[in-house]
């Protein structure tokens, strides 16, 4: 442990440090949260497909377990699912499905 030769200074150092690091995950909670109704919204509007749906075209074009699904905006401001797939042999593969459609945009190994 080093010792400070201003023990206060560095309590007060830390203190905006944890301030500020409060204030950003505050930040980022209100951002997800934004994101979640944006979706929910999205899904509403029947401008993408339930996760159900998309879960369901992945698994036929590409075998295996969903590791991670993000909905975002793409090309052209178009919203698509990328998905992260652990294949059976191990191998990690990117697909990436146009949210409103289905239809496959990218399928690769990562």
């Amino acid at each position: 442990m080093i010792l400070s030769r201003h023990p206060f200074r560095t309590l007060l150092i830390a203190a905006a440090a944890i301030s500020t690091l409060a204030a950003v995950g505050a930040r980022a909670d209100d951002h997800k949260k934004q994101n979640h109704e944006a979706a929910r919204q999205a899904l509403l509007r029947k401008e993408v497909l339930p996760l159900t749906r998309i879960l369901a075209i992945a698994a036929q074009r590409a075998p295996g377990e969903v590791i991670e699904v993000e909905l975002e905006q793409g090309d052209h401001g178009r919203l698509k699912y990328d998905l992260k797939i652990l294949a059976k042999n191990g191998r990690v593969r990117e697909l990436e499905l146009d949210a409103k459609t289905g239809a496959t945009l990218k399928l690769e190994d990562d």
